[in-house]
C-alpha cells in the first residue's frame, strides 16, 4: 500500500465522525494546502520526485533584449490553478485552456507551437501536479491541525 492510500485510510475514519459542515471545512483546508505546495513546486521548476524540469529548447527567433520568464508562471495563478472541495473530495486542477497546456506538459505530448502555424513539437515531460517529498506529511499535519481545532 502506498503513502496516499495509507493517508486516506487513516484520515477516512476520522473524517467520517465529522458532520458535513466540518468535513467541507477540513477538505477546504486540505485542498488549500495542496494547492500551495503544488504552486511552490512549480515555481521552483521541480518534478514531484525532486528532479529539475527539462530546460526549454533554444528558440529559433529570439528577440534581442527580452528576458524570459520562468515556465508556467501563468499556470500557477489562482485563476488557472483551481482548488475545489466539497464534503467528500478535494481536487486541484487547471481550468479551461490552461488544462490543455498543462496536460501536454504533464504527459509529454505533442502539440502545435502556434495555432496558426503547422509546426508540431513533442514537449518534454514536466509533471505539474503530483505528490512530492513531504506533501503527504504536510497534508496529514493539516488534517490533524484542523481536527484539533
Amino acid at each position: 500500500m502506498n503513502d496516499l492510500e495509507e493517508l486516506t485510510a487513516w484520515a477516512g475514519a476520522l473524517v467520517q465522525k465529522l458532520d458535513a459542515r466540518q468535513r467541507r471545512a477540513l477538505m477546504r483546508a486540505v485542498v488549500t494546502e495542496l494547492r500551495r505546495r503544488q504552486t511552490a513546486r512549480i515555481a521552483a521548476q521541480r518534478n514531484p520526485d525532486g528532479s529539475a524540469y527539462e530546460p526549454r529548447k533554444p528558440q529559433l527567433r529570439k528577440k534581442q533584449g527580452r528576458l524570459r520568464q520562468t515556465m508556467f508562471a501563468r499556470l500557477r495563478m489562482a485563476r488557472t490553478m483551481k482548488a475545489r472541495s466539497d464534503a467528500g473530495s478535494a481536487v486541484v486542477l487547471f481550468a479551461g485552456y490552461a488544462g490543455r497546456v498543462a496536460a501536454v506538459h504533464q504527459y509529454g505530448l505533442r502539440d502545435r507551437v502556434n495555432p496558426r502555424a503547422g509546426l508540431e513539437v513533442k514537449y518534454a515531460r514536466r509533471e505539474l501536479l503530483g505528490f512530492g517529498e513531504g506533501d503527504l506529511a504536510r497534508l496529514a499535519d493539516a488534517v490533524v491541525r484542523r481536527l484539533s481545532e
